[in-house]
């Protein structure tokens, strides 16, 4: 899909196409994936996307697995770097 808002440079597509792939290479893709994801998107929202879409056809794959994880993690805030991380 072209121009796939939760999924802007296929990564994950991709991610269910390579037959073999395992755990850890899916946790380097999603982490590719999440660092993809333009400033502001509802990773969230992408995550629930992602999982209706692929999971019922591939409930078992690797990547599967790790979308579902993400989807239970606390989303964390932005990072202040510089003076403004240390101000208190």
């Amino acid at each position: 899909m072209k121009g796939d808002a939760q999924d802007p440079k296929a990564l994950i597509r991709e991610a269910y196409r390579i037959e073999g792939i395992n755990t850890e290479e899916c946790r380097t893709v999603f982490m590719d994936w999440a660092l993809s994801l333009p400033e502001g998107a509802d990773v969230q929202a992408a995550l629930t996307d992602l999982v209706a879409r692929h999971g019922p056809v591939a409930p078992d794959h690797p990547m599967t697995v790790i979308l579902r994880e993400a989807q239970g993690a606390p989303v964390a805030g932005r990072r202040r770097g510089g003076w403004r991380g240390r101000r208190t």
